[in-house]
Parts: structure tokens; C-alpha cells; sequence
């Protein structure tokens, strides 16, 4: 009966290049899942600990009744088999089904530009009831312009932080989440520039559609964008408020 067996270990060359080969080739894949995965791990803590989660409405109830018979209901619910086949590019896909159409202001301006200082955003596009996320920023469903008593939702996208390129409008809104109450944002019409200042910001699931109802007693600006970079489960909202006349 044998006790013990004796195994030569293979110490060959080939040998050992091929397990440097595999671990280093397991460290790549990790080192690449952190890459990809952090940023999305870090927003969702910036956002339990630090951002307002699940608000209903920041605008009175009567006015987010009247946002809900408008919209009805967002694309982008929980059930990501139901809204990751959608193009988030598209506007009109965040808020399907075009019933605020007949409220859209009448206005000659049909785009304007955005400037955010601290997110080293110079003279981007929005256009007016645009739809095309990758051309531009979009003012969607204008009811109100820039400068008048109401609120303005600008719409942007956003990707994963590593993909980041301020030109580009797939990408342009991916630092928004890094804004703070007190920092400006410029929008020039024409001749005129309006300075608005953040004073509050939060994350909404979203259903929460009356985030961009109106208000009439100032002027105010609303920027969306999805969150967590690079996903489409929630809708990071910044409000602002009109600082400066020109």
C-alpha cells in the first residue's frame, strides 16, 4: 500500500509565464470592474447620505396635480426590462407621450446658451422644445423662457465619469451631481445673460414628474440628468432661482 506520493512540481518556463500571464490578467479584470463600477457605487452613497432622496414635490400640491394629468407617467420605472431597450437621447422618451405639447409657449428664441462655471461648461446649446440629447441641451416642454416669471427644465446627458467630455452633449451633465447650493448658473438670450443660483438639489425616482411644474412667484431653472453615471434608474434634479436681471 503506498504512503506517500511524490509529485515533481512543474517549474518550467512556460509554465510559469502562463500563471503571470493569468494573474495579472485577473488583476486587469478587477482593476477594470472597480473602474467601471465605482462611480456608480459612490453616487448611490453621495446620495443616501449626502442628497434628499424620494420627494414627492418641491411645488404645491395643486400644481404637481396638474404636472401628472400632463405627463401621466415617465419612462425609466424599475423594471429595466421595460425602459433599457429606450433611447434616453431622445427627450421625448424621458416623458412619453407629448401631452404638454398644446402648452408650449409661443417665442421666437429657438435656442439659447448655458454656461455653469464651476462645471467648466461654456455656452452650451439648449435648444427651445428640442428633442436630440446628443446635439444639445433640450428646454423641454417650454411653457416659460429664461427670465420670466415660471420654471425652465433643461434636460442633459450624462455617462460614467471616465467618458466625460465637457463638448460633448452624451456626456455634458455627468458632473452636475458635483454642484452646491450658492453656485451660479449663466443662461445668455440673445444680448441678455440671467444668473441663477443653485439653492437646492436632490434625487427623485422617475415617477416624480412634478419636479418640472411650474411656479410662477420668481423665475426659476431646473436641470435634469439621469443618476447614477452611466444609468438611467434615477433623475438628479438642481433647482435654481433668479439672482440677477440683465
Amino acid at each position: 500500500m503506498v504512503l506517500h506520493v511524490y509529485l515533481k512540481e512543474n517549474t518550467s518556463k512556460k509554465r510559469k509565464a502562463i500563471n503571470y500571464i493569468s494573474y495579472i490578467t485577473l488583476g486587469i479584470g478587477v482593476l477594470l470592474l472597480f473602474w467601471s463600477f465605482y462611480p456608480v457605487l459612490s453616487f448611490e452613497l453621495y446620495s443616501r447620505f449626502i442628497l434628499k432622496n424620494g420627494i414627492e414635490s418641491p411645488v404645491p400640491l395643486n400644481n404637481a396635480l396638474a404636472s401628472v394629468r400632463d405627463s401621466q407617467s415617465v419612462l425609466g420605472s424599475n423594471d429595466a426590462f421595460s425602459s433599457n431597450l429606450k433611447d434616453f437621447t431622445q427627450a421625448h422618451l424621458w416623458f412619453p407621450g407629448n401631452q404638454g405639447e398644446g402648452k408650449k409657449v409661443s417665442s421666437a428664441i429657438q435656442y439659447y446658451s448655458l454656461t455653469i462655471p464651476k462645471l467648466n461648461i461654456t455656452k452650451a446649446k439648449v435648444i427651445v422644445g428640442g428633442d436630440d440629447l446628443t446635439k444639445s441641451l433640450v428646454h423641454y416642454i417650454p411653457r416659460s423662457m429664461p427670465g420670466e416669471f415660471g420654471n425652465v427644465s433643461i434636460f442633459g446627458h450624462s455617462t460614467l465619469p471616465q467618458l466625460y467630455n465637457e463638448k460633448d452633449y452624451k456626456t455634458i451633465f455627468t458632473y452636475l451631481p458635483s454642484l452646491q447650493k450658492g453656485d451660479s448658473i449663466l443662461i445668455e438670450v440673445g444680448d441678455l445673460e440671467y444668473e441663477y443660483e443653485v439653492y437646492d438639489m436632490f434625487v427623485v425616482s422617475p415617477d416624480k414628474i412634478s419636479v418640472l411644474d411650474q411656479q410662477y412667484d420668481a423665475s426659476y431653472l431646473t436641470l435634469v440628468t439621469c443618476v447614477p453615471p452611466g444609468t438611467f434608474w434615477k433623475r438628479l434634479v438642481i433647482k435654481a432661482r433668479l439672482l440677477r436681471l440683465p
